[in-house]
């Protein structure tokens, strides 16, 4: 099962996979470090990224993040001062405290390694730490796997006891088995998703949960709608969100509204959060950061524009949209680096289509159909950032795909969920997709628009 705790993460910008992912990994070597026999005898510590983490891990703040983790610090509960003191600190002694008693030299022009071989590893996102002993000979090393989402997976690991001995009442690994499980229960697909959390947790740690992850989500909505300024980068983007909300809002002053008004919001809804993750600000990931943008502009959008909206309403958004995106991570991937931006902005949209049919009281066909609906018109979407930064094409994509999830949610309930093509279908088409994909065009800057944009 993937819960609701795992798929919705507070994190930080610009990236789930190669940001908040190796941030998450540096921190767990370095406690399990820590924890060793070998860590009185750690003299330096050493990292190498490989693939799609060298190829544009400086555009996506990597080497930041591998660095705080090494620091200790986390991305739900990292203090900006905190980080930015670390870092001028680490970059003027080349030193990293471990434990009162043990501080290890770490250089990080010439400790974090970059090796752009995509073959080398056993998968895209790969980091490979290692402490050494005075003489140089590895003391401690682990393999972590940055697999998307802010997901990270030990090189080798296997599921843990907890895991394995929960009892789910509804364990679901497909669309088909999702929709099945819901009928026999005669319950929603929101409700399956909450009868599964609360076999794990007490109902109040659950619904808090959710309404914080609902909160995080509008409050990073208000601050890219204010924030103006320049990106971080060479690209040299200047924000537009709220340019793009104060004009909307002064043709309604004057009476000048738009015939797709609502779709404008929505557009700068998401462009103000996949702002705020291009700064490097804090994000819930969506299920990825690069993809954070679309389920809060379509969940402001209920909140907003539809009739009877509720934080009834929100939460459910929330359960159906976990039930669509743990069966993407379960069966295909959620990384840019391994299916291209379908499995990204794709997975995202699919999400929110369903959630936004769930919010509104659709039925469980509805919810299937719309997420359905939502992936089907991303397969085959690439993912080619410009020179390595969470921006150009991705902002954008973020609102196209918050306004495709609308109007996949729309059909699917005005069609009353009858379709042809399954979730489960589409579902196995991206991941084949994917696979087929060549590896240009899965976030290393290699193909696409990150090699025809000529200024960059």
């Amino acid at each position: 099962m993937i819960s609701v705790f795992d798929l919705f993460k507070i994190g930080i910008g610009p990236s789930s996979s190669h940001t908040v992912g190796p941030m998450k990994a540096a921190k767990a070597f370095r406690d399990a470090l820590i924890e060793s026999v070998s860590v009185a005898a750690a003299s330096r510590l050493v990292v190498t990224l490989f693939g799609s983490l060298a190829w544009t891990g400086k555009g996506h703040s990597t080497d930041r993040a591998t660095y705080l983790g090494l620091g200790g610090f986390e991305p739900a509960t990292i203090d900006p001062d905190e980080s930015d003191s670390f870092l001028v600190d680490l970059h003027a002694k080349n030193k990293i405290r471990l434990r009162r008693d043990i501080q290890v030299t770490f250089n990080p022009a010439t400790d974090l390694v970059f090796d752009f071989d995509t073959h080398r590893a056993e998968h895209p996102n790969t980091m490979l730490f290692a402490a050494l002993d005075a003489q140089g000979r590895v003391l401690f090393e682990q393999t972590w796997l940055s697999i998307g989402g802010g997901f990270i997976v030990l090189s080798g690991a296997t599921l843990n006891r907890e895991t394995l001995t929960v009892t789910l009442p509804f364990p679901y690994r497909s669309g088909a088995e999702l929709l099945e499980m819901a009928r026999a229960a005669d319950i929603s697909i929101a409700d399956v998703v909450l009868q599964n959390e609360l076999a794990q947790r007490p109902r109040r740690e659950v619904i808090a949960f959710i309404d914080q992850i609902a909160a995080v989500m509008a409050s990073c909505v208000e601050r890219g709608l204010t924030t103006e300024g320049q990106l971080p980068g060479k690209l040299n983007v200047r924000r537009r969100a709220k340019y793009l909300i104060d004009t909307l809002k002064a043709d309604q002053l004057r009476n000048n509204r738009s015939p797709n008004e609502a779709m404008e919001f929505v557009s700068a809804f998401a462009i103000a959060v996949n702002e705020e993750n291009a700064a490097g600000s804090r994000v819930v990931t969506a299920p990825t950061n690069g993809a954070a943008g679309v389920v809060p502009a379509v969940m402001r959008y209920y909140r907003e524009f539809c009739n009877g909206a509720s934080d009834e309403g929100t939460r459910n958004f929330l359960l159906a949209a976990t039930a669509i995106g743990g069966i993407f991570k379960m069966n295909s991937s959620i990384s840019g680096a391994e299916v291209g931006c379908q499995g990204e902005v794709g997975v995202a949209c699919s999400m929110a289509a369903a959630g936004l049919v769930a919010a509104l009281g659709g039925s469980n066909a509805e919810i299937e159909n719309a997420a359905e609906i939502g992936m089907e018109h991303h397969l085959g979407m690439t993912c080619d950032p410009i020179g390595g930064l969470v921006q150009i094409p991705c902002i954008e994509r973020n609102a196209f795909g918050a306004i495709k999830a609308i109007n996949a949610a729309s059909l699917a309930m005005r069609g009353k969920g009858q379709h042809m093509v399954t979730l489960d279908q589409v579902v196995d088409t991206m991941r084949q997709t994917g696979a087929d994909m060549s590896s240009k065009y899965k976030e290393t800057s290699l193909g696409g628009l990150a090699v025809n944009f000529v200024e960059c």
